[in-house]
């Protein structure tokens, strides 16, 4: 009896072993395979996006970049348009998504994600001669640019507009200013960011929502390991002045705060 107590206890205690070394597993493959591969959008600045030179870069690119170098990892960035980029998590496309994915109760019951790592609020945007949309309340029955599935389109259907599909922030801006949708709903930030580059452009902000919200890195579920040091990595760049830098560098001012 002894013994088959002592077999007993050492398969617990092998399957404990096993799923630790699942729970782990993604963090293992990518400091196996030294590569860290993030799915990206690459069409939403000043977030991710290519500049005139045709590279990457942004404020979300710079924290993948600075996330791997914290996992000893190079990152690999892969892109696509934004109504396919979380899915590519599940179809192992990449390890994580860095591109201002806001954290939701329903996101959150299909795949983790890191602590917080910058919040935004969602603004009104209309044609400088629109002036019958003054709320977004005014949405009901109007044209609105969106992504299909993003958090703004959500935010359109549920006051009542119609929505016009867009690969993102650059096309819905485009569709407002052609006059071909009323309005489109977007990121505080990634506004000011597209104003002072084009400071003539006749769009406007005119109305803004009071909760912020809050994006994190994506990932999969069951992955604390990853988590964990991913979450680590977001502190040490927040700690040693590196946020700050990166921060300043796309919207002069720390938006850590």
């Amino acid at each position: 009896m002894k013994a088959l107590a002592t077999l007993v206890v050492a398969g617990i205690m092998q399957l404990g072993f096993a799923h630790a070394a699942l729970a782990q597993d993604d963090l293992a493959k990518i400091q196996s395979a030294g590569v860290l591969k993030i799915g990206t959008e690459g069409t939403y600045p000043p977030f991710t996006f290519h500049n005139t030179s045709g590279t990457l870069e942004g404020f979300d690119v710079e924290i993948g970049r600075e996330i791997a170098k914290r996992l000893k990892v190079n990152p690999q960035f892969v892109e696509g348009k934004w109504d396919g980029l979380i899915a590519g998590i599940d179809a192992n496309r990449y390890d994580v998504v860095i591109n201002q994915v806001g954290i939701t109760p329903e996101r959150e019951k299909k795949f983790d994600f890191s602590e917080p790592y910058i919040a935004s609020k969602a603004v009104l945007i209309v044609n400088d001669k629109n002036s019958s949309i003054k709320s977004f309340a005014d949405l009901k029955g109007k044209k609105s640019a969106h992504s299909l599935t993003s958090n703004y389109a959500q935010i359109a259907r549920k006051y009542g507009a119609e929505i016009v599909p867009t690969d993102g922030f650059n096309q819905s801006i485009d569709l407002v200013v052609q006059g071909r949708a009323d309005a489109t709903i977007n990121d505080n930030l990634s506004f000011l960011d597209f104003k002072k580059h084009k400071p003539s452009a006749p769009v406007k902000i005119i109305a803004t929502e009071e909760n912020a919200e809050k994006s994190g890195v994506l990932l999969r579920k069951n992955n604390p390991q990853l988590k964990a040091a991913i979450d680590k990595a977001l502190e040490e760049i927040k700690a040693d002045g590196t946020y700050e830098r990166i921060s300043q560098k796309y919207f002069g001012a720390d938006v850590s705060k």
